[in-house]
Parts: C-alpha cells; sequence; structure tokens
C-alpha cells in the first residue's frame, strides 16, 4: 500500500498528489528536496525518510520530480514500473500545459489525474501478482537426458567439433541406411573389417568417417612443411641494423660540448632548481585573526596556456574552425548513450583525483540523472555539458546545508555566560593535537581566551605534547598584552584516568571561573573498528554535551576516508545514551599540502556525511589553517 504519491515541478509548484496512507507527505518530501535534490545526491533514486521508503524520478525535458512514499518495511515490486507508467502517461496527457513552462499556467491548469493513476495502480497491482514461481526443471527437459550413447564415444584425434557434426550425420545416415536398406542387403557381407572405436564395443565406422580420419592423418604429416616454410619467410624480412641517430665524436673530444652538458644550470655554484606545485599554499601570519581562503591555483597554469597557444597560432583559419564545430549537439535531448564515453572517463578522472570509488560513481550517476532528456543548446559540446554540471555538482557537495561559524556561536555563548565546547576525534596519527593547536592560535588572535583539555589519557607524550603548545601559544600571546588575563590554559590529570571525567571537570572549571571563552577537548585516536575505544567516545561525548564534534582526517587517504566516517558515525549512534545521538558536526583536513591537486578527499568525506569542511591544514607552523574554497578545490579537481 502507498503512503502517498505527488507529482510538482523543480520550482516547487505541486501539480498533482495521491495521499494513500499518509496523512501528509510534506515533511518527507521537504527532506528528499534538501538532503537529495539541492544537495545534487541524486546518484540513487532511493532516498529513506525515518520509516518511509521515497523513490523519485527527474524529467529534465519538462522540470518535472515524480515522488513515492512507503513504508520501509514492505517490499514493494511494482513501484519502478508504476513511477515509469506515471511519469509517460501524465508527460502526453499534459504536454501542452507543460510546455509553456509559466508559472501561472500551471497554477490555472487543472490536472485530473486520479482516475488515470488509480488505473495504473491496479494494473502495476496486478501484473506483480501474475508472476508465478518459476517450476524446476526436470531431468527429462535438460540436455544431459537428450544425449544418446554414441554421442558419449570419443574418437581418438577428432575434433569436439567435428565429433559433434559426425555425430548429427551418422544418425541422419543410419535413418537413411535403416529406410533404404533391403532385407536382401542386409544379409549380404560388405567385405569390410569391422573397425572397433572401444574395447568390446562392434560400432563400425561409415565410409565418411574413413575418409575424414584420412585425410586427418594425412594433413598430420605433411602440414610440417608448410610451417617450416612460413616460418622461413617471415625470417627472411630484412633488419635493419645500427642507430638511427648515432652521436659524432671527433678524436679531441665532442665538436659541440653544449650538447653533450646536461647538469642543471648554476648560479655562484648553487644550482637553480624551481618547486613545480599544483596546490599554492600561502604561507604567513594571519591579519588579525582571519582565516584566508584555501588557494589552489597552480603557478604552471600559465605556463601551460602559453605553451598550448603557441601551437594553436599555427594552426590554420579552416583547421581551427572545424575543431570548433567538431561533436557539437544541435538542438537535441540527451540520453543516456551519448553521456556514457563522457562519464566512464570523467568517473575514472576522479578516481584518479582520490576520489572514492563508490563516490566517483554515484557523482557520475547523478550528473546522468540531471542531464536525462535535457534538451542542449546549438553550440553546445556533450563533453563540456557533462563537465559544467559535474562541476557545479562538486562545488554545491562542498558547500552544504549547515555551515559552521565557529566565532559566532562563541560570542553567543558569550552572552549566556558559558564556554564553548569543542570536541576533536578520529584515528591515530591524523595530526588532533597539531590542528588542536592551530585552532588555538586562531581563537587567540580573536581574542578569545582558550582552555585546553588533555583528555587523551593513553598516547605516551600526548599531555607532555600539549603542554609544550600550551607554553609556546602563552609565549605568542603573554598575560602582559591583555590586561593581565590568561588567554590559554591546559587542564591535564595526568594518564590512565577517564577521558570522559577529566572533559566534564574541565568544562565545570572554565564555566566556574568564567575565565575562558572556549573549552578544545584533545581526544585519543583510534581505529573506527576498535569498539572499546568507539565505546568510550561515544560517552564522552554523550556525557559532556559538546557545541561542536570535529573529525580529523588526512587529505591522503581515498577510499578509507568513507569507512571512517561512516563507521564512526554509526559508533557514536549505536553506543550514545541518548534517543536523538550526537554526531560528526564537521571536518577539519590535514596534511592539505603534501596531496598535490589530488584533492579527491575532500569530495568523500563531505559528500557521506553531509557536513562542512571547517578548517583545513596546509603546514607546519599555527598561521597554516585555512577555509576551505569549495570553487578552487573543485577546479584543481577537475583539471587535467
Amino acid at each position: 500500500m502507498l503512503d502517498f504519491f505527488t507529482i510538482f515541478s523543480k520550482g516547487g509548484l505541486v501539480l498533482w498528489c495521491f495521499q494513500g496512507v499518509s496523512d501528509s507527505c510534506t515533511g518527507p518530501v521537504n527532506a528528499l528536496i534538501r538532503s537529495v535534490l539541492l544537495q545534487e545526491r541524486g546518484g540513487n533514486n532511493s532516498f529513506n525518510h525515518e520509516a518511509l521508503t521515497l523513490k523519485y524520478k527527474l524529467d529534465n525535458q519538462f522540470e518535472l520530480v515524480f515522488v513515492v512514499g512507503f513504508q520501509k518495511i514492505l517490499t514493494l515490486t511494482y513501484v519502478d514500473k508504476l513511477i515509469d507508467d506515471v511519469h509517460r502517461l501524465f508527460r502526453d496527457k499534459y504536454r501542452t500545459e507543460i510546455q509553456q513552462h509559466n508559472a501561472m499556467s500551471l497554477l490555472n491548469g487543472t490536472f485530473d489525474f486520479h482516475s488515470d493513476f488509480m488505473r495504473l495502480l491496479r494494473e502495476a497491482e496486478e501484473s506483480s501478482k501474475i508472476r508465478a514461481p518459476t517450476a524446476m526443471k526436470k531431468f527429462e527437459d535438460s540436455e544431459k537426458a537428450k544425449k544418446t550413447v554414441r554421442s558419449m564415444i570419443e574418437i581418438r584425434g577428432e575434433k569436439p567439433k567435428e565429433k559433434a557434426k559426425s555425430n548429427k550425420k551418422n544418425k541422419g545416415a543410419k535413418k537413411e541406411g535403416s529406410e533404404g536398406s533391403s532385407p536382401a542387403s542386409k544379409g549380404a557381407p560388405t567385405g569390410k573389417p569391422d573397425v572397433p572405436v572401444g574395447p568390446g564395443d562392434g560400432v563400425e565406422l561409415s565410409k565418411e568417417e574413413l575418409m575424414r580420419k584420412k585425410r586427418e592423418e594425412f594433413m598430420q604429416k605433411h602440414g610440417r612443411g608448410a610451417e617450416k616454410s612460413s616460418k622461413s619467410s617471415k625470417s627472411d624480412a630484412p633488419k635493419e641494423k645500427g642507430k638511427k641517430a648515432p652521436r659524432v665524436w671527433t678524436l679531441g673530444g665532442c665538436a659541440n660540448k653544449e650538447v653533450l652538458d646536461y647538469s642543471p644550470p648554476t648560479t655562484n655554484g648553487t644550482p637553480e632548481t624551481t618547486l613545480q606545485e599544483d596546490i599554492n599554499l600561502i604561507r604567513g601570519t594571519q591579519a588579525g585573526g582571519q582565516l584566508q581562503d584555501l588557494d589552489c591555483s597552480s603557478s604552471d597554469d600559465e605556463e601551460v596556456t602559453k605553451n598550448s597557444a603557441k601551437p594553436s597560432a599555427t594552426k590554420g583559419a579552416l583547421g581551427g574552425m572545424f575543431g570548433m564545430l567538431k561533436g557539437l549537439v544541435g538542438s537535441k535531448s540527451l540520453s543516456r548513450e551519448d553521456m556514457e564515453s563522457v562519464l566512464d572517463k570523467m568517473r575514472d578522472h576522479l578516481i584518479a583525483k582520490n576520489v572514492a570509488a563508490d563516490i566517483a560513481l554515484q557523482l557520475c550517476e547523478s550528473v546522468a540523472n540531471k542531464l536525462e532528456g535535457k534538451v542542449m543548446g546549438t553550440f553546445s559540446t556533450v563533453t563540456s555539458t557533462v563537465k559544467q554540471a559535474l562541476q557545479e555538482s562538486l562545488v554545491q557537495i562542498l558547500q552544504p546545508q549547515r555551515r559552521v561559524d565557529m566565532l559566532r556561536d562563541i560570542m553567543d555563548a558569550q552572552r549566556r555566560q558559558r564556554p564553548y565546547v569543542v570536541t576533536f576525534c578520529g584515528v591515530n596519527g591524523v595530526g588532533k593535537s597539531t590542528n588542536l593547536a592551530k585552532i588555538s592560535f586562531w581563537l587567540l588572535e580573536n581574542n578569545f581566551s582558550v582552555l585546553i583539555a588533555a583528555c587523551d589519557t593513553f598516547r605516551a607524550g600526548a599531555v607532555e605534547q600539549l603542554r609544550t603548545h600550551t607554553r609556546r601559544l602563552s609565549a605568542l600571546h603573554p598575560p602582559e598584552n591583555h590586561g593581565g588575563r590568561t588567554m590559554v590554559h591546559l587542564f591535564e590529570k595526568g594518564y590512565g584516568k577517564d577521558a570522559a571525567g577529566i572533559a566534564m571537570e574541565a568544562i565545570s572549571f572554565a564555566a566556574r571561573n568564567q575565565a575562558f571563552d572556549v573549552v578544545l577537548v584533545d581526544t585519543a585516536g583510534r581505529m573506527q573498528d576498535n569498539a572499546p575505544l568507539m565505546t568510550a567516545l561515544a560517552k564522552l561525548i554523550a556525557v559532556n554535551t559538546p557545541d561542536l564534534v570535529l573529525f580529523v582526517g588526512e587529505a591522503l587517504v581515498g577510499n578509507e576516508a568513507v569507512d571512517q566516517l561512516v563507521k564512526f558515525n554509526k559508533a557514536l549512534a549505536d553506543h550514545s545514551m541518548a534517543q536523538t545521538p550526537r554526531l560528526i558536526d564537521g571536518i577539519v583536513l590535514t596534511k592539505f599540502d603534501t596531496i598535490d591537486d589530488k584533492v579527491g578527499a575532500a569530495i568523500s568525506m563531505t559528500y557521506i556525511t553531509s557536513k562542512p569542511i571547517v578548517f583545513v591544514g596546509t603546514g607546519q607552523t599555527y598561521s597554516d589553517l585555512r577555509s576551505l574554497n569549495a570553487k578552487a578545490v573543485v577546479a584543481a579537481l577537475m583539471k587535467a
């Protein structure tokens, strides 16, 4: 039984709606629009919302969306057929009203589709019931039962295909011989000796079989000479000897010494080497505590464009014109076959740029669903259209629906006279403590006091590392520069203690003194498969209810990023004691300066969690912290 079926335009106008079991379809459909359609996550045509499963179909030619909802526990096999039939009939019936592309015509139009929908629903339900289970095949119907004893006899020196042909011919010869033979001919002796096929078998070979067997023996004996002649003909081909362009040497040395000088140019004894980086990371101090945007522009782009412009100038005007007109679509609707080759290349390109394989496949499927049936312009190519749609989807993915603004939230917590709590979590060795110190420096630059809670009571040297960072940060921002106020302080209780208890005491200490604006909780690194440690992390988050939970991940990972984030969120949900568990709120992407232009981990992490990348670590100093620039990352990702 269906809960609802609705048809609406991409502009938000509901054209027709069927209410089944559910009282209202507004909540599930709005969730589908927010989480899937607006976020460019249409790779899968199904979406789960609470206890409902929503299946949808996009009509890009008429800008329509068809959505059907039913209970998740039900297995309705006819839903796909129903949504296809409804889409086809509705589009053909109201083609003139929809083609006007006018909101007033859609509002004033009467879409009386209830009777047609009920007829299609009954037909779909009956078609699913008609399908009877397939009966098991009997032995008499199998190919093995059709084989005879003669067909199983193996003749030495005969190939399997020839054996099958000879069996058919033997059966035909037997029938002809049995029908055309007379009683006198049966009793007459043939004068030919019997040729037994196997031990104890009295089966004789026919004339055709004997001739075929002798012919094979003759070919085996005399076939070697032909092979030898073919080999000799191959060996008679002339071979080129010597170098094509040998180096010329003179008696006194090389005539042109500059040709053999392969050493790099030097200036005052030092080699002139140029470092080529695809990701240009700007380093330096932050002015006024503002985070700079991540710059992914390449210093080699200008050189590449200059080099590519030189050969293009030598081409003739006629060749350039034909190259421009090549591959134009010309006012036709795109199909899956048109986009298949381009999408395959795009998928391989994304995987090469470190995007997880499943994410790359879903992205290409989403682009295909978005463009299928869309009418292209006259001077548009399939490649440029698909590439532009993919770029727009990637930018939309990197800009999630919820944006994390820490400075605004901290000032809101100050008005409520309570500290703002941030918890850092992640796997081992990704740089949680280092990036916690970078974020502390950024907060200090914005004149916020910070309390660091050393809750990593497992790793040796974790507390000493935070103590060193605290001492250095205090030297950069001494109390004398802030009216005697301590700007950064470390709260520690040693090793082997309960991390959740230490975090609770640190938050109480900051709230009691009201001297610290932000509490940064450092946790121990743990693998996503370690159930006891994941349970302890879920306990820490559930007990202390931080304002922000940041997952710290490396930019070096590919498919592992998906596994880490999925399992961290799953562990936080499974081991939480609250009815609505607290999951990851944002991502800190570290080691971004080591990946060149392979920035696919940013796409994988934001796609799988729908959470924003709050900070990007780009170096080893405190000022090497950036905010994510979505367009720059996508430009680096799409670069060949």
